[in-house]
């Protein structure tokens, strides 16, 4: 029986590493087991500096452009919320991040953006809603206009990271594949402050949620984690 019931939870974590490697269709069911809030409502379990984050009506905002991170750090983990943006947000979900102070180069941001703004429409496309933010550009914009609320799903299993957003798959990322500080594998140019490669990123870290950048606000809501 104990021969039987080891072989059973072996095959199940198999199966469970087997299903996190395949890229999603769509969004998850986060009210299933394993799932738990990302911040408490008093944002007890987060760390970000005091009076800037506020969690009011179910809806995490931010005055300023600081982050608000997790207290423990995740490995491989499904993180599925909703936001939303106003005119001209520039703000993003940032993943393994080994250096909450320095977080920019020491992590892998999913971009969330205004696209219907004139610079974020204009700007590169990897730097746009769904882009690894300044490496690789989402296969489609798929965000919606200010003031109608988003679902994202990203995935980090391993290497691997998928982006779902409004229900479609719209960004797979390798990151063996990003080895260099300066070029990207499609031959774009890295921004300058984006000074590591992605491929040498740690694969455990701190989660992130960008705050009011570039003078726009940022809201998100429902915001639930698994770990796989």
């Amino acid at each position: 029986m104990k021969k039987l019931l080891v072989l059973t939870v072996i095959l199940l974590g198999v199966a469970t590493r087997l299903m996190a490697q395949t890229p999603p269709k769509g969004h998850p069911n986060p009210s299933g087991a394993g799932w738990k809030p990302l911040f408490a409502t008093d944002l007890s379990d987060a760390s970000y500096p005091k009076g800037i984050w506020t969690y009011e009506e179910g809806v995490l905002t931010a005055s300023a452009d600081k982050a608000i991170w997790t207290a423990q750090p995740y490995g491989d983990f499904v993180l599925d919320l909703f936001f939303k943006t106003a005119d001209g947000t520039n703000s993003g979900v940032v993943v393994h991040c080994s250096d909450t102070t320095n977080w920019i180069p020491n992590s892998v941001e999913i971009q969330i953006a205004d696209d219907y703004a004139k610079q974020w429409s204009e700007a590169p496309k990897n730097w746009q809603c769904g882009a690894f933010f300044g490496h690789q550009a989402p296969t489609k914009s798929n965000v919606k206009r200010p003031g109608e609320w988003n679902r994202y799903t990203v995935t980090c299993q391993g290497k691997m990271i998928y982006i779902v957003l409004n229900n479609e798959l719209v960004n797979t990322i390798d990151l063996t594949k990003f080895t260099s500080a300066k070029t990207n594998p499609d031959g774009s140019e890295v921004p300058a402050w984006l000074n590591k490669p992605a491929a040498d990123l740690p694969l455990r870290g701190y989660i992130g949620l960008q705050g009011k950048h570039a003078g726009a606000p940022i809201y998100f809501r429902n915001m639930k984690i698994k770990e796989l």
